[in-house]
């Protein structure tokens, strides 16, 4: 069994979101990578989660969301690099995440994935989140946006 740690801040740092650019380039899903504006305006001037996991003390993977609402928390950005996947952290983290905002308060998690992320819906469909919208794409049906929402009470 391996020593899995999740360190969790409310807290965008410039150290942190260095981390953020750093990590995302690890994870090849991430083929058009957030720039650090984008970061900042997603994330600045609202309640934020932010969660780093290591295995044993090496960083894996992250999640991390807003808030969109008094009611809702909306799971942004999240992924594991490769090396460190088929371990289970993407659950840990989606329940982390959950347990995050359910107590403090908020009623609904939202996120959003496309239809070519399997492993991704098959997470989510299995932890209870239903489709509550899907945007069709242009080119591929694999393109096809998702949103997912999981009630928290």
């Amino acid at each position: 069994m391996y020593n899995v740690e999740i360190e969790t801040t409310t807290e965008l740092t410039q150290d942190l979101l260095n981390c953020l650019l750093d990590i995302q380039q690890q994870i090849p899903e991430f083929d058009k990578p957030y720039s650090e504006s984008e970061y900042q305006l997603r994330l600045n001037h609202k309640p934020i989660l932010i969660m780093f996991i290591k295995v044993e003390g090496e960083l894996a993977g992250f999640k991390l969301g807003y808030e969109l609402s008094n009611s809702t928390f909306y799971s942004w950005l999240g992924g594991i690099i490769p090396e460190y996947r088929n371990l289970g952290l993407a659950q840990q983290l989606l329940q982390a995440q959950e347990s995050w905002a359910r107590k403090s308060g908020y009623q609904y998690i939202e996120v959003k994935t496309l239809n070519r992320f399997s492993s991704m819906l098959a997470m989510l469909t299995a932890s209870r989140y239903q489709i509550i919208n899907m945007t069709q794409a242009t080119d591929k049906i694999e393109n096809n946006k998702m949103e997912l929402q999981k009630s928290l009470i």
